[in-house]
């Protein structure tokens, strides 16, 4: 059984199978082109081969420790701003990093980052926080550097696939 829920973006539909894992993407889309790198991480992680992982996508602003709480794995999406990651995501990190320490210490995670610079700063106060809440990095962080290419959304649906994937197989 599938529901249709609603978010900043309009309507998603979620499985309501709770017997499948969950894979929850958070990802800030401020522009055409970060929404083209969410979708593609999203429709990698929904791949036809996929069948025992539930997605859902949510913005930072739309997420909280519940969201988190109800995930078995999570993908973070972040732009570069300032030499730093989102306010968005920051954002979500402050309202949901002690309601979640104590349990979801081990969460796997992966992270992309649409940088028009070099991304590491963006890369560093992420990975701070995330080594806080213990969370594991279960594939490399995908850094989108530059000017915007198609390749990107190829690279962020290979990620999505990867992790629903390995979540699928029980690999983490």
């Amino acid at each position: 059984m599938t529901v249709k829920l609603p978010t900043l973006d309009g309507i998603e539909e979620v499985s309501s199978d709770y017997s499948m894992k969950l894979l929850l993407i958070i990802s800030h889309v401020p522009s055409e082109n970060t929404r083209a790198l969410r979708d593609a991480v999203i429709r990698g992680a929904r791949h036809a081969d996929i069948s025992g992982v539930r997605v859902r996508a949510l913005t930072p602003f739309e997420a909280g420790p519940d969201d988190v709480r109800a995930a078995d794995a999570i993908i973070l999406g972040t732009t570069e701003n300032l030499g730093y990651m989102s306010g968005a995501l920051k954002d979500f990190f402050d309202r949901t990093y002690y309601p979640v320490l104590e349990e979801k210490q081990g969460l796997p995670y992966a992270l992309y980052i649409r940088a028009g610079h070099d991304g590491t700063g963006t890369l560093r106060g992420v990975e701070t926080i995330v080594t806080g809440l213990r969370w594991k990095e279960v594939q490399p962080p995908l850094i989108c550097r530059g000017d915007y290419s198609p390749e990107f959304a190829t690279q962020c649906e290979e990620l999505g696939l990867a992790m629903a994937a390995g979540l699928e197989a029980g690999v983490f």
